[in-house]
């Protein structure tokens, strides 16, 4: 039946035309923004996941500029300290020299005091964004604290962090002498076992080693004493030694999970696309299919509007 009040023809096409054109928005908002699911309406548990992981993400960039604050703190550490080790085994191997028989201790002295100026001025050098580990002129040395991750978990979400005991790693103490590795007394001993208590560096402090000698000599100076020096030297190297062998390995640690870090976030990154990118192939496909589907419904619509048009030749 022709009717010039209804045009069910035209209803349907331009029905039709509605839902092509709803989707070549959708679309194309897709090839715009490069995302299948742009918002919570797109899909309400993708979009969910996908916004926890990436406010996640932001997190742990924060956790890797973190590491590698901290990288960069114990590697300042570190390389005082391993200029320290070369300097205070210089110096070992001077008071050596000086046990031998017709050695110049005064002028070995000499050399020993600008050694031991070299550690203070790298002791003090040794200070990265107003932390000094080396050097404590303020009292304020304790345990250093670092962050190191960030985990979620289905309780929550917490901060992982890394120590360091920096009192362990002075070697000159301002504050109290007797904290710091080369200005506290450690005991040296001679040949025959008599035991005498030394400190490297005289930190000039209300509370300094007391119970010990500074390392110095001249030419008065006993060859027993030599000896005594030698051995204290060498209990400070190894003491040195240690704390500069922990704070590798805490570097090696922060490297380690510095590392992981990048690759966490690279990982929750391509898990997100999976989830709400848009593949471009399918969505550059699907928009040429919609685009000619348009045209044909425009082309129906326009047939089913001409069709009342065969009414008017029945009055003519």
């Amino acid at each position: 039946m022709t009717s010039i009040v209804t045009n069910a023809s035209a209803i349907s096409a331009l029905s039709t035309l509605r839902s092509i054109s709803s989707n070549m928005e959708t679309t194309q908002a897709h090839i715009s923004s490069g995302l299948k699911v742009g918002a919570a309406k797109d899909n309400a548990a993708y979009w969910s996941i996908a916004t926890t992981m990436k406010s996640d993400d932001r997190a742990l960039s924060s956790v890797q500029d973190a590491l590698g604050l901290a990288a960069a703190k114990t590697d300042t550490a570190y390389n005082g300290l391993d200029t320290t080790i070369d300097i205070v085994s210089t110096i070992k191997a001077k008071l050596t020299a000086a046990r031998e028989p017709g050695a110049d201790k005064d002028k070995i002295n000499k050399e020993l005091t600008e050694l031991k100026n070299q550690i203070v001025s790298t002791a003090q050098s040794s200070s990265f964004s107003g932390e000094n580990w080396l050097y404590n002129a303020t009292g304020s040395t304790g345990t250093k604290t670092m962050v190191g991750s960030f985990t979620r978990s289905t309780t929550g979400v917490s901060i992982g962090t890394i120590s360091f005991d920096a009192s362990k790693s002075v070697i000159v103490d301002k504050v109290a002498a007797n904290n710091g590795a080369l200005t506290k007394g450690v005991a040296g001993y001679n040949s025959a076992g008599t035991s005498a208590n030394f400190f490297l560096i005289n930190a000039s402090s209300s509370t300094a080693a007391t119970t010990g000698t500074e390392v110095t000599i001249s030419s008065g100076t006993s060859d027993s004493s030599v000896e005594q020096m030698v051995s204290a030297v060498d209990t400070m190297l190894q003491g040195l030694t240690d704390v500069a062998s922990q704070l590798g390995a805490i570097n090696s640690r922060i490297d380690t999970q510095n590392g992981f870090v990048k690759d966490l976030r690279d990982t929750i990154t391509k898990g997100v696309g999976r989830l709400v990118d848009a593949d471009m192939n399918e969505e550059s496909t699907k928009l040429k299919a919609l685009q000619t589907q348009q045209q044909l419904g425009i082309q129906a619509l326009s047939i089913a509007n001409s069709s009342a048009d065969s009414v008017l030749s029945l009055f003519r």
